[in-house]
């Protein structure tokens, strides 16, 4: 299967680049792997670029979850993470997915000096 990078999945949301959109969607119709580092990439560029807000991410994330020609890497670690970042949306999405590979992985606790993500099951402030 192939891969895609960020600005794929951007395109994807985003829409506001005809050809791209056009392109993009020719290049995943065969399948395409989505590898966490990306999916993390992309919110960011939605979040500082595009300045989408929490629950605007929220449904990107859902959106790229039930693309029909997409496979996210651990699909299942990444709807957890999507379930913790829609409970507590003041943290990134990225520590929740932090949290949840951590827990998948089983090499809890997570160690953070963030006191935030340090309340969520799992995590430890420092």
């Amino acid at each position: 299967m192939r891969a895609v990078d960020t600005n794929v999945l951007v395109r994807l949301v985003t829409r506001d680049d005809p050809r791209q959109v056009a392109a993009a969607e020719a290049f995943v119709a065969r399948g395409a792997w989505v590898p966490h580092v990306v999916l993390v990439e992309a919110i960011w560029v939605l979040a500082a670029v595009y300045a989408l807000e929490a629950p605007a991410l929220a449904t990107a994330v859902e959106m790229l979850l039930n693309h029909r020609d997409l496979t996210v890497q651990d699909g299942d670690v990444v709807s957890a993470a999507l379930q913790q970042y829609r409970r507590k949306p003041a943290l990134s999405f990225s520590d929740c997915l932090v949290l949840e590979v951590a827990k998948k992985a089983g090499n809890l606790p997570l160690g953070t000096f963030d006191r935030a993500l340090a309340k969520l099951e799992g995590a430890q402030q420092l």
